[in-house]
């Protein structure tokens, strides 16, 4: 069977070389591998009594804004090495120049930690030297940063796709460094996430040495030993959202900790977070068999089901390519869903029965439209919707739940299509946004804003953070509506405005939004693998 010509829709392909086979001599009962090297090419190629395969993929790519298109071909399309190449990306000419008997491709495709010295240890004639020397100091320098950052296990070849977080943030470090500025000012945001404690040394020596260079640099972190090391520390609180934004405590790292702040606090060990005095255990297992994508060594991993599993070590150690790129797929592919390749691995075995659905819950942003915020994504705004729809005055001027809704017309401000903002392009600077004159910022028409519940119109209510409005709504009797704002509150998102875009939202806030709404669910989805 020809799997992509399956199913009601699809199958007329497959009817067609049926009917017409036996006016080319087609054998259609042969399996794939018993066809002649001929016959395959006439599958893959068609002639003129059906399309071939490759036409077939052809016509979807020229209707890539289908849907169906763009998953058909993520299913059943994937990118392999080239021969010719051996996927070093260069033509054979390429190679014919060396370096102490090494190409190109031999140099791109060793770690950086033996390419360090392999340059370290060059030999050149006089002559040669003379032309090499001022190139040979730029590659050393940066080679150095990229093994001090810890990366010294990567080769130059790696695709910057294929990365970690950490990984890519240290290498615009080491490009920062190898730069040599100075008088600049550097300002970084959580440099440490994803990196090993025994990284955040060499990322403290670094951020020293960009200092020391006569640069300044501002770090946003709650990394503990970043914050130790720190020349001054600024502590913004007491808490979070509307209950935050001032300075509880300030100083050198001496002063910082004799203040009574909840990080102090936590940092000089008054406030402690309990261990659990017992520990779940499991009796069902999964197992993946041969790992060896990246940097995995081909390995065997047992993840334990029905409890919470940590996957630790070193930066670039293989953490994400393992549960990133072999298990979440893996396991994708065994509930039928083919949009996402599998790393290199042998097989996954266990207890795979126990596991009806998987979840990866990263830090993405939770919606592609400005417009989108916390509520629509948990559904909560659904309902807020038919509560204003059910008003009197809405009965009056015929409004339905979509007149309340700011993703389509009818009760949005048109000028603004609901964004409370209007852009200003600045050609060659940053567009400005600015407050909507139309509706001054709140997103509806003034027909719409009229509508009020218990005394608040439909921008009051976005306006209220989480904590508000679940006080709200349970005082007046909306226990659907407050049940489902609770999950917000329970993953530590209180604060949040229910209006506040997704556009600023951070990325452990949008992983925690992703969280509530699997938690806020009805349909008694169980037995799930959540992967973060």
């Amino acid at each position: 069977a020809i799997f992509p010509w399956r199913g009601k829709k699809l199958r007329r392909y497959k009817n067609l070389l049926i009917r017409n086979a036996d006016k080319f001599n087609f054998p259609i009962h042969k399996p794939y591998y018993k066809l002649t090297t001929s016959q395959k090419e006439v599958l893959w190629e068609g002639n003129e009594y059906f399309i071939g395969l490759n036409q077939f993929f052809l016509k979807l790519e020229q209707k890539l804004y289908k849907i169906q298109n763009r998953v058909m071909l993520s299913r059943y399309r994937g990118k392999t090495k080239c021969h010719v190449c051996n996927g070093n990306r260069l033509r054979p000419e390429a190679n014919y120049v060396k370096i102490n008997k090494k190409s190109i491709s031999d140099l791109i495709n060793i770690p950086i930690s033996e390419l360090l010295v392999f340059f370290n240890t060059i030999k050149f004639t006089k002559n040669e030297k003379f032309i090499a020397s001022r190139i040979l100091k730029e590659i050393q320098t940066r080679l150095v940063f990229l093994n001090d950052l810890g990366l010294g296990y990567l080769t130059l070849n790696r695709k910057s796709k294929s990365l970690s977080g950490g990984e890519s943030q240290r290498i615009n470090l080491a490009t920062s460094l190898g730069s040599n500025l100075v008088g600049s000012l550097y300002i970084l945001d959580e440099p440490s996430i994803g990196l090993h404690p025994n990284d955040t040394k060499r990322l403290v020596d670094i951020l020293k040495k960009l200092r020391d260079l006569g640069n300044t640099v501002i770090v946003v972190e709650h990394d503990e030993e970043i914050i130790k090391e720190a020349d001054y520390i600024i502590d913004i609180g007491p808490m979070a959202g509307s209950n935050g934004g001032e300075i509880v405590a300030e100083g050198s790292f001496k002063d910082f900790i004799k203040q009574n702040s909840l990080t102090a606090n936590y940092i000089d060990r008054k406030i402690k977070i309990e261990l659990p005095q017992k520990r779940r255990r499991s009796n069902k297992k999964i197992s993946i068999i041969g790992a060896r994508e990246n940097n995995l060594k081909n390995i065997n991993v047992d993840f334990p089901l029905n409890v919470i599993s940590v996957i630790t070590g070193v930066s670039g150690s293989g953490k994400s390519t393992l549960v990133n790129n072999i298990l979440y797929p893996a396991i994708s592919n065994l509930l039928g869903d083919y949009t996402t390749k599998a790393g290199e691995f042998n097989r996954i075995t266990g207890d795979l029965n126990s596991i009806e659905f998987v979840e990866l819950v990263t830090q993405n942003p939770i919606g592609r439209s400005s417009r989108s915020n916390p509520i629509t994504y948990i559904k909560a705004y659904d309902d807020i919707r038919k509560l204003y729809a059910s008003q009197k005055y809405s009965a009056i001027r015929g409004f339905k739940p979509k007149h309340f809704s700011f993703n389509i017309d009818g009760g949005r401000c048109e000028d603004c299509k609901g964004e409370g903002q209007v852009i200003i392009e600045m050609q060659f600077m940053a567009d400005v946004h600015i407050k909507c004159d139309t509706c001054n910022g709140k997103r509806f028409m003034k027909d719409v804003l009229e509508v009020k519940f218990k005394g608040k119109n439909i921008d009051d209510i976005l306006s209220l953070t989480v904590d508000e409005a679940i006080d709200f709504f349970g005082l007046n009797g909306e226990i659907k509506i407050k049940n489902k704002l609770q999950t917000l509150k329970d993953v530590g998102l209180g604060y949040v405005k229910l209006g506040q875009s997704s556009s600023t939202l951070s990325g452990g806030e949008a992983q925690r939004i992703k969280l509530a709404s699997f938690l806020g669910l009805k349909n008694n989805k169980k037995n799930g693998l959540f992967i973060f």
